[in-house]
């Protein structure tokens, strides 16, 4: 029915597609344990299990006159306007840190209501413009 020339071609065609949905696979298992989920103060409240070996990235505002800072230390409060999650952070934080602006915590929960932070981000507008180019765009 079919010819010898037209079986090598479905066989390699098939050989490759195969490789293919195995390579797309591959990457998108061992990608899922290194991605790290953004989630709000109110998901966190909603969760059923929490994995306390986890590493949760939690978003928000940082709550008005909630911010403490020591010499080695910060404590805030993320709040999404519905929920709020302390946080106690230890290093250095972004210029861009501050009250009542978007920020990104990252660490290990300790319970749903506190948040062990190893990394801070803070977010910006989409008008932010660095003080270098804005001393540029002056002169």
């Amino acid at each position: 029915m079919y010819g010898k020339k037209v079986k090598l071609r479905f066989l390699f065609l098939s050989l490759i597609l195969a490789v293919l949905i195995l390579t797309i696979f591959l990457v998108l298992k061992s990608l899922e344990d290194n991605v790290v989920y953004f989630i709000s103060p109110t998901d966190i409240k909603e969760l059923g299990e929490i994995d306390y070996d986890k590493k949760y990235r939690v978003g928000g505002m940082v709550k008005k006159n909630s911010v403490s800072m020591s010499s080695n230390q910060i404590n805030f409060i993320i709040t999404d306007l519905k929920s709020e999650i302390s946080v106690k952070f230890s290093g250095v934080i972004p210029n861009l840190f501050s009250e009542e602006k978007g920020v990104v915590a990252e660490g290990f929960l300790k319970d749903r209501n506190f948040l062990n932070a190893s990394k801070i981000l803070a977010k910006h507008d989409e008008n932010y413009m660095p003080p270098e180019v804005k001393e540029a765009l002056k002169d």
